[in-house]
C-alpha cells in the first residue's frame, strides 16, 4: 500500500514543459527527508521492543505519532499560509534534525526511555504536519501549473522508492550495527533537506497585518469554507475520505490476509509487499501522462474504476501472483489519485489558502482512516478475512459509479460571490495556469 490519499491541473497540461532546477532541489529535499524517515520509523519500533514488551507502551508509542496531524493539521495550515513557506521548511527540517540527533545521543549513551520514545515521535509528527503544509502549497511557485500533475507524480515516485526500496532495508541492518546509528542517518538527512530547502524562492503570499488582526482558529476554519463553496473539491475530498475507510482497512489486516488467504510464504512476503512500492512508482511517473492525456477529472474517474477492479481481484485470489499483481495496480492508482488530487488544489485554490486547503483535506483523510481501521478489525473477528477485501471492493465500486456522476469535466469554479479571506493577497491568474508569485 501507498499509504492514505491525503492532498489536494487542469484539463490537457503541457508534459513538454521542464519542471525546473527549483524543484529539482525540492524533489531532493523531500526524498532525502523519506529516506531519513524509512530509516527511523521501524528503527524506533524495533528501540521500543527493546525497551519493553509491553504492548500497551509500544501501542502509545505509535499513538503518539499519529495524533498530531488530527490534532494540529489545521493550525498548521494556518502558518504555513502566515511563514515564509520555504523558511519555515527550512526551520522544520532544522528543528527535526535537532530532534533525532538528541534521540540518537540518548541511545549512545543508554539514558532512552518508552516515555522519550513517546515524545520524541509526538513532536516530529507535529513538526511534519507544519512541513507537510507548507511544502504542499510552496510547489506551484516552483513548477509551471501545467506540469503540477508530473511534479506531484515524481514527488510521490521519489519517495516511494527512497522508503520502499532504500530506506526499510537499510534500517534493520543500521540498527544491528548499533541502534543509535538510524537515528543519527535520520538527523543527517534533516539536516540535508534544510539546506536545501533554504535553496528554494522565497514564497510568503499572507498579508501578515492583516493575519494578525483574526483569530487563528477563524483562519483555520477557512479552508474548510473553501472547499465547501468549491463544488469540485467538496467531492473529490468526500470521495477522498470514504476511500480512506477501504484503505485503511486493507492495510491494518494486509499481512493476515497476505499469509493466510493469499498463502504468501512468511519468507516472501518482503517481497509480496515490494510489488506495492513498485506499483507507486510506476503509478507517480505516470501520473502527468494520464492528466495530459485525458485530463484530470476523467483521470480520476479513471483510477477508480482500474483501483475497483483491482480490488475485486485482491478479493477473489487465493494465490500470491494475482493478489500480488492486484496490489500493485490499486498501489499505482493511489499514487496516481494523490498526484492528480494535489495538482487540482495547488492550480485552482488562491497562493494564500493552499496550506489551509490541503491541511483541511488531510485532516479529513486521516479522521476516516483509523475508523476504517477498527471496522476491518472488527469484521475480520467476527467473519473472517475474506469479507474485509470484499468489503473494501464495495466501497470503492459505489465510490467509481458516484465520481463518474459527480465529477464532471467542465471548467473548475468556486460559486459566485465567494469571498476570499481577509489576509490573502489576490492571484488573478489562480486559474489561468500561471506560476503563483512570489512576495
Amino acid at each position: 500500500m501507498t499509504g492514505y490519499r491525503t492532498s489536494l491541473v487542469d484539463e490537457n497540461p503541457d508534459v513538454r514543459q521542464p519542471l525546473g532546477a527549483a524543484y529539482g532541489r525540492l524533489w531532493a529535499a523531500a526524498v532525502t527527508s523519506r529516506f531519513g524517515d524509512a530509516v527511523r520509523t521501524p528503527a524506533l519500533a524495533l528501540l521500543a521492543a527493546s525497551l519493553t514488551r509491553d504492548p500497551r507502551l509500544i501501542a502509545a508509542v505509535v499513538v503518539a505519532g499519529q495524533l498530531p496531524p488530527l490534532l494540529f493539521g489545521l493550525l498548521a495550515g494556518v502558518y504555513a499560509d502566515r511563514w515564509d513557506r520555504r523558511r519555515t521548511m527550512a526551520i522544520v527540517d532544522a528543528a527535526r534534525s535537532v530532534l533525532v540527533g538528541a534521540l540518537a545521543v540518548l541511545v549512545l549513551t543508554g539514558s532512552v526511555g518508552i516515555g522519550a520514545l513517546a515524545v520524541v515521535a509526538f513532536l516530529l509528527a507535529g513538526l511534519g504536519a507544519l512541513f507537510d503544509a507548507a511544502a504542499f502549497a510552496v510547489l506551484p511557485s516552483v513548477v509551471p501549473a501545467e506540469r503540477l500533475p508530473a511534479a506531484n507524480g515524481r514527488l510521490a515516485a521519489g519517495t516511494a522508492v527512497a522508503g520502499g526500496f532504500v530506506g526499510a532495508p537499510v534500517a534493520g541492518l543500521l540498527f544491528a550495527l548499533g541502534a543509535a546509528l538510524p537515528f543519527a542517518v535520520d538527523a543527517a538527512s534533516f539536516a540535508v533537506a534544510a539546506l536545501l530547502a533554504l535553496t528554494l524562492p522565497a514564497h510568503g503570499v499572507t498579508d501578515p497585518a492583516a493575519a494578525s488582526r483574526r483569530s487563528v482558529w477563524r483562519e483555520a476554519g477557512d479552508g474548510l469554507r473553501w472547499i465547501r463553496r468549491e463544488p469540485t473539491l467538496l467531492r473529490i475530498t468526500a470521495l477522498s475520505a470514504a476511500s480512506n475507510l477501504a484503505i485503511s482497512g486493507l492495510i491494518a489486516v494486509m499481512v493476515l490476509y497476505a499469509l493466510e488467504v493469499l498463502r504468501v510464504p512468511e519468507a516472501g512476503y518482503g517481497a509480496f509487499m515490494a510489488t506495492a512500492v513498485l506499483g507507486g512508482l510506476a503509478g507517480g511517473l505516470g501520473a502527468g501522462r494520464l492528466a495530459a492525456r485525458v485530463g484530470l477529472r476523467t483521470g480520476l474517474r479513471w483510477v477508480l474504476t482500474a483501483q475497483t477492479l483491482a480490488l475485486v481481484v485482491l478479493a477473489f485470489s487465493r494465490h500470491p501472483v494475482p493478489g500480488a499483481i492486484a496490489l500493485a495496480v490499486f498501489s499505482a492508482g493511489s499514487t496516481t489519485w494523490n498526484a492528480l488530487w494535489s495538482g487540482y488544489g495547488q492550480r485552482h485554490v488562491p497562493a494564500g489558502l493552499l496550506g489551509r486547503v490541503g491541511s483541511a483535506q488531510r485532516v479529513a483523510g486521516l479522521v476516516a482512516a483509523p475508523v476504517g481501521a477498527v471496522l476491518a478489525g472488527f469484521t475480520a473477528n467476527a467473519y473472517g478475512l475474506p469479507p474485509v477485501a470484499y468489503a473494501a471492493a464495495a466501497v470503492f465500486a459505489v465510490l467509481t459509479v458516484v465520481a463518474w456522476r459527480v465529477l464532471g469535466t467542465g471548467a473548475a469554479s468556486v460559486p459566485a460571490g465567494t469571498p476570499v479571506p481577509a489576509g490573502v493577497l489576490p492571484t488573478p491568474d489562480r486559474a489561468g495556469g500561471g506560476r503563483v508569485p512570489g512576495p
